[in-house]
């Protein structure tokens, strides 16, 4: 550990000559409703938005130090690590070829660009990762380039733990108990590897894609059979090999998964509350302190915002998710009589705080019934149950769709 401590403390003083140290700040909000110190190591402020181009950095700054002949550098990727790569081939002066899904959204394509400013070329293969990183790896050996994976390489693991190194310096000591979002693993093994044993760890994934918790459930690497892409920063279907050799002595019990929703709520406190942006995948750190609330009063803690590159186009998806996980809106498919007055009656049924945020209905001919698709928000979780009593009592039958993802994804 401490021929590590001292890569990673040295890989953090090269980096002084390209940023500055990211705050560690401490939450009043967080810290009163924990009864505990929590710390937020904002991630989010670097240059490029993520700690991805500590490992960029890192990473390209060894293979120069070997050999400042190599001018070419690869990678595969359509979000944090495309950027932090894209940073520092501009500020090495070297090249860079970036390969993204043809599927990746504009905006992302123009700041990996804006990044590179004229350093790096950006070229879209393939509908999926797969193809994507294939393309890359290929055109990487026959250019004779450098491939810059995003997290399995010692380098890289190396240039993530220099956040730890910062915490111990801003500090002054080591926290009690870290909570790290896991992805590939290249920030929570560099984190826990430069920490040891000195500090307590909470491991956070998004609940569809455990791949650290399945690896150390089965002891061994294990490819997840279907990902959630939602918290795209950690969809991960397989953690790294190097990163997994770093954390299989954890316990599976260390592995906090977050549900997908449950993280939007989180996403839009931080935004209402303190004015922090944070993706998905950045906000799963402060998201997981409600499963650790017993384990951390009084302590010390730090939770690592990973990253705030959040396109705000997503925000109504993000809001959408936060109610139906706090139970403030709920669709449902309604059967409604085909009677004149129907409609009025089921209006009237509605309580001061309830409002209709969708309405489609479909009448049909020769039926007695009509099924209505209908969203409603309210203030109030326990409004819902007073609403349905009265739809019941007046014959209306009704399905609750609001948790069915398949019906979602067509309807909602």
């Amino acid at each position: 550990m401490t021929d590590f401590r001292t890569q990673a403390r040295s890989a953090e003083a090269a980096m002084r000559s390209v940023f500055d140290a990211t705050p560690l700040q401490r939450n009043a909000h967080l810290s009163q409703r924990y009864k505990a110190e929590i710390y937020l190591k904002r991630e989010d402020l670097t240059p490029v938005r993520s700690y991805k181009l500590r490992g960029a950095f890192n990473a390209m700054r060894k293979v120069l130090d070997k050999d400042p002949s190599r001018d070419l550098f690869v990678c595969a990727s359509a979000g944090n690590h495309a950027q932090g790569v894209a940073f520092m081939c501009n500020h090495f002066g070297v090249k860079g070829v970036i390969f993204m899904p043809v599927t990746t959204p504009q905006q992302k394509i123009f700041k990996t660009e804006v990044f590179g400013d004229g350093a790096i070329e950006v070229r879209l293969v393939g509908d999926y990762f797969d193809d994507t990183l294939a393309a890359a790896q290929a055109f990487c050996a026959e250019a004779k380039g450098t491939f810059l994976p995003p997290f399995d390489d010692e380098d890289v693991i190396e240039g993530q733990a220099s956040v730890a190194a910062e915490i111990l310096t801003q500090l002054g000591k080591a926290p009690d108990h870290i909570v790290l979002p896991v992805g590939g693993g290249g920030l929570s093994s560099g984190i826990s590897s430069f920490f040891g044993n000195e500090v307590d760890y909470t491991f956070v994934e998004p609940s569809g894609g455990p791949s650290l918790k399945a690896a150390l459930d089965a002891g061994e690497l294990v490819t997840l059979d279907a990902v959630d892409s939602f918290v795209d920063g950690a969809a991960v279907a397989r953690i790294g090999e190097k990163n997994f050799a770093r954390l299989k002595h954890h316990s599976a019990d260390e592995v906090v998964l977050s549900p997908e929703d449950r993280i939007c709520a989180t996403m839009l406190e931080i935004l209402n509350v303190e004015g922090i942006v944070l993706e998905p995948a950045g906000a799963l750190a402060v998201d997981a302190l409600t499963d650790v609330a017993d384990e951390i009063k009084g302590k010390t803690v730090v939770c690592v915002t990973s990253g705030g590159n959040f396109d705000f186009e997503r925000l109504p998806e993000v809001k959408e998710r936060a109610q139906r996980y706090s139970g403030v809106k709920k669709y449902f498919i309604l059967r409604l009589p085909q009677r004149p007055g129907a409609l009025k009656d089921f209006l009237a049924m509605l309580g001061p705080d309830d409002d209709i945020a969708r309405f489609e209905y479909l009448k049909k001919s020769a039926r007695n019934f009509g099924s209505v698709l209908i969203g409603i928000e309210t203030n109030d979780p326990k409004n819902f149950a007073k609403l349905f009593d009265r739809i019941e009592a007046a014959g209306m039958g009704f399905t609750d769709i609001t948790n069915d993802e398949t019906l979602a994804q067509f309807l909602i």
